[in-house]
């Protein structure tokens, strides 16, 4: 059996290397728990007894010049890395991998241009927020569900200062302290406590608008949303708009697009029914005015709401939203084209 050792030995001397992984792969092969030499010593036991000690002696050998040569390797490794090297100011820099934008930062942006052309400016407001931006002043009841744990997060228990669920958090901010006309959108980021999937995240990021001024009706909202849709998805989508409802706003309703994606053929992303709902919108409600000290008499007005990456998923035909927050290369690499 010491044939087999002299064989080892005869390999570790021979072995040269500068490369970390080589040298690396060396020390695993010979000194890991599972290498050649702790094999080897497991196999003592079943050696002759008159033939023992000269196994040891062979084995504690190769041991010692196993590990003798990964720590000499590996110094000589690290001190030629640290040798200085000479520019040479003759040669052309070495070319730097360009970056992308977010597919989500993309989409912010297209939606502003498009909400831009027809006069609405932006406002943004903090994603810590009190409860009576987030709710009260939203015209939501106390027992309304989304102040439930569930859906919301506290911030250290305190049931008065939570990270908001919306971006409309922003427009109480504006109608405090702005008087009509308002024209304005408010895209950040919010948050719920929802189960991560396909179709919904605990982080995602929204593009709320709010108009205000004497007598604008639910048409100038039909036709604002129909706008933006075609700019944003081409001129050939559909939309419908069915009944819904919201604390803040009345009548309320919900929009859905065509899906892009399955063409109105039906896919998992808009559950099979070729119309995929984008946002929520509505007629401002009376008592929201009013909580602002807007006159409901003399102003209406309309607001809206919808996710980004739910716009982004139609454009770009993307079927699973978990994409947009796993920081994948690969994924991200695709969006180079689009610099908006």
């Amino acid at each position: 059996m010491t044939e087999n050792i002299d064989s080892y030995i005869e390999e570790v001397e021979s072995f040269n290397s500068g490369n970390q992984d080589e040298i690396e792969q060396f020390r695993i092969k010979f000194l890991s728990k599972k290498g050649i030499i702790s094999t080897l010593f497991t196999q003592l036991k079943d050696v002759p007894a008159d033939q023992k000690k000269e196994f040891g002696q062979r084995l504690n050998l190769l041991k010692n010049k196993a590990t003798d040569k990964v720590k000499i390797l590996k110094e000589q490794s690290v001190s030629s890395a640290q040798e200085p090297v000479v520019d040479d100011l003759t040669s052309p820099p070495e070319p730097l991998p360009l970056g992308t934008r977010h597919p989500v930062s993309i989409v912010r942006n297209e939606i502003i241009d498009i909400f831009s052309k027809i006069g609405f400016t932006i406002s943004e407001g903090p994603e810590i927020e009190d409860d009576w931006h987030v709710f009260s002043g939203l015209n939501f009841p106390d027992e309304h569900p989304a102040r439930d744990m569930q859906d919301t997060f506290f911030i250290e228990k305190n049931p008065d200062i939570l990270l908001r669920t919306h971006t409309s958090s922003v427009q109480i901010r504006v109608m405090e302290n702005e008087k009509p006309p308002i024209r304005k959108i408010f895209p950040g980021r919010v948050f719920r406590n929802e189960v991560i999937s396909a179709r919904a995240h605990c982080i995602f990021h929204q593009v709320e608008g709010l108009y205000i001024d004497k007598n604008v009706s639910f048409a100038d909202l039909k036709q604002t949303l129909l706008f933006f849709a075609k700019e944003m998805f081409g001129e050939n989508t559909q939309i419908r708009l069915r009944p819904a409802f919201f604390p803040f706003t009345e009548p309320s309703a919900e929009m859905d697009v065509s899906c892009t994606i399955c063409k109105g053929k039906g896919c998992n992303v808009c559950k099979y029914t070729g119309f995929l709902e984008i946002l929520g919108c509505g007629m401002v409600d009376p008592n929201v005015l009013e909580s602002s000290d807007i006159s409901s008499v003399e102003y209406t007005g309309f607001a809206f709401g919808m996710g980004i990456e739910r716009v982004a998923m139609l454009k770009y035909h993307i079927n699973d939203l978990r994409l947009f927050f796993e920081n994948d290369t690969r994924f991200l690499n695709q969006f180079k084209g689009d610099i908006t």
